[in-house]
């Protein structure tokens, strides 16, 4: 029996799912690990433990599928931008993970705006300067930890995404390798030489030496035992961020297609073909996937705070007890009762980019109640992934027959019927909660040669019935009302 385990590193769990050859889901394993916050704004991981959660949960899906006999394969997805730094002669990080919400950077990308290389950046890299992407982690570790600027001149440390530290630590430092979608992440990456841009490295001042070698996303990346579990070592096959590891899951391989990630923040992308175009104001271009020897792009917005933004009212506030509580509050009243919460925690993201806002919960009276908050809280979910698909379609003239969608929100039927009335097309949830393993494991089946055509994948994805739009009617009012506040906060 052939056995893929596909790793899921996000960015509040690692999680492994064992699938079968043929996509059927077996079991699955999660660890939570803390959110570290040393200072206002800065959001760090430790990534030793990224790493042993990743070992432990595999050893988990192996036993609790009872299939140590079976022939074994390892794929992975990862939180996106979120960069390590570490001592290739050591094996030990410098500091812990720049996690990709994290405004230590903010300071350097400022400057680099201001002194008009912005243009530049987004031809080259289809992104826009901001310390979401890795390129200003890195260089700040570089600037601010003691002697890691020295040691990086000195070829004796490397930098990656997470899923570039995993592989090098599943293979015994034996690979130091990405895909082009993570890649495409760092601001470091140019997407169309599809290989590290010495000009941007320069302009970061991060050393070449340090760079991983990028490789389409059904590669096969190394071996690995796992420190042991397997007697013999397995291949890393398949590896993909976990938006684009979404797009794939999602089956959005045609031109016009789009998904939307619902997790901690939300990745809202659409596969464009073939051909790099120039994303509209607010947006960026990625490497959507590369496989089967194509490369295809996407555009794509990040927000910040979606599946933050409850667990911060079941954390920080209390108002709920879990995070499945929040739909029967919220619709416990009739409407928003005019009250916008606008989470700007991390700043506000695509497709509005303004770092320096802070979160803000405005148009409360006496009248307002603990309902009222918790549901305008999920409006604001549905209110900014309706932005970026407004700003793809409305500028580019990109036409959404459907939007697929994925993440654990994504169980809130409120949330999706609201959501399918804002953007007025079926939303379509799969049938596998995480799109995104799912991809892993796609890529996975390409990579070793099980499937050699787009259509063999298709053949194993399953959408459930979809939710369809009530009228614009019912929310349009509600929406003129989120962008007021908005633009009331970012003035």
């Amino acid at each position: 029996m052939e056995y893929i385990i596909s790793v899921d590193q996000s960015t509040q769990s690692t999680k492994a799912l064992l699938f079968t050859g043929e996509g059927r889901l077996v079991c699955s394993s999660a660890l939570g690990h803390d959110q570290i916050y040393p200072r206002e704004g800065w959001v760090e991981h430790d990534p030793e433990i990224l790493y042993r959660h990743t070992v432990e949960v595999i050893r988990d899906v192996v036993e609790k599928g009872g299939c140590k006999e079976g022939r074994f394969s390892v794929s992975l997805t990862n939180q996106r931008e979120t960069v390590v730094v570490w001592n290739k002669v050591t094996g030990k990080p410098v500091c812990n993970a720049v996690v990709w919400q994290c405004m230590r950077g903010k300071d350097i990308c400022e400057a680099l705006k201001a002194a008009g290389k912005g243009a530049m950046v987004k031809d080259r890299t289809g992104l826009l300067i901001d310390p979401y992407f890795s390129g200003s982690g890195v260089k700040w570790i570089l600037d601010n930890v003691e002697g890691a600027r020295e040691a990086a001149v000195n070829g004796e440390l490397l930098m990656g995404n997470v899923e570039c530290w995993l592989i090098w630590r599943l293979t015994g430092g034996k690979v130091h390798a990405t895909d082009y979608t993570n890649a495409s992440r760092t601001l470091l990456f140019n997407v169309h030489t599809l290989d590290w841009d010495d000009d941007m490295l320069e302009l970061f001042t991060v050393p070449k030496s340090m760079m991983p070698k990028a490789l389409p996303c059904d590669a096969v990346f190394g071996e690995t035992d796992v420190e042991g579990l397997f007697p013999s070592p397995v291949k890393i096959a398949g590896v993909l961020g976990d938006s684009h590891g979404a797009l794939v899951g999602q089956m959005c391989f045609t031109e016009g297609l789009g998904k939307a990630t619902y997790g901690t923040g939300s990745s809202v992308m659409v596969n464009i073909g073939e051909q790099f175009a120039d994303a509209p104001d607010g947006l960026v271009t990625s490497v959507g996937f590369a496989a089967l020897g194509k490369v295809f792009y996407a555009f794509e917005g990040n927000i910040h705070c979606t599946g933050a933004t409850i667990t911060w009212l079941k954390d920080k506030l209390e108002l709920i007890g879990s995070a499945s509580e929040i739909e029967s509050v919220a619709t416990s009243v009739k409407d928003n009762g005019g009250v916008y919460f606008v989470p700007a925690f991390a700043g506000l993201g695509a497709p509005w980019w303004h770092p320096e806002v802070k979160a803000q919960i405005s148009g409360m009276t006496l009248g307002s109640t603990r309902a009222h908050v918790c549901r305008a809280a999920l409006e604001s979910i549905g209110y900014q992934v309706t932005d970026l698909v407004r700003a793809m379609t409305d500028t580019a003239g990109i036409k959404l027959r459907e939007i697929r969608v994925d993440g654990g929100p994504t169980r809130n039927r409120f949330l999706m019927q609201f959501q399918s009335d804002l953007l007025q097309v079926p939303v379509v949830r799969s049938e596998v909660e995480d799109a995104s393993a799912f991809g892993a494991f796609v890529m996975n089946r390409f990579a070793l040669g099980c499937w050699s055509s787009f259509e063999q994948a298709l053949e194993v994805w399953n959408g459930e019935e979809p939710v369809l739009p009530n009228s614009y009617d019912t929310v349009s009012a509600a929406y003129d009302g989120w962008k007021n506040a908005v633009e009331q906060l970012i003035k």
